[in-house]
């Protein structure tokens, strides 16, 4: 099932408090997918529930059937970040999450981000 989610995204101040996505992606063997989709759908579920989670979906790629991504939309990125708080989240959250490709996972409108520095160089 896939959740559509509409609402506006507004430029305003930049920094932390616009909002922001969140895609998680990861590679899925075959024989791991049922599994990978429980603990997934746990995941996903687990976002929806926070505070400032505006929906969070598992979604699979329509042309390579072991992509997968979990795409949460937020308030502002603070709200994700806490989203990981508290035993519970972090026994949905941290051990699916751990499996991700490692890549940048938040995105926001241009405006909102600015100036935009590799991760390496940020210092």
């Amino acid at each position: 099932m896939i959740t559509i989610i509409s609402y506006v995204w507004t430029a305003g101040q930049t920094g932390y408090h616009e909002p922001v996505i969140s895609i998680s992606r990861f590679r899925v063997e075959n024989a791991a997918a049922a599994q990978f989709r429980a603990d997934a759908e746990v995941a996903a579920a687990q976002f929806a529930a926070s505070s400032g989670c505006l929906g969070a979906q598992l979604v699979q790629n329509l042309d390579e059937p072991n992509l997968w991504a979990i795409v949460s939309h937020w308030v502002q990125v603070g709200d994700y970040r806490r989203a990981f708080n508290g035993t519970p989240a972090k026994l949905a959250l941290i051990p699916l999450l751990s499996l991700a490709i490692d890549e940048p996972s938040a995105y926001a409108e241009p405006e909102v981000v600015g100036e935009n520095h590799p991760r390496a160089t940020v210092g």
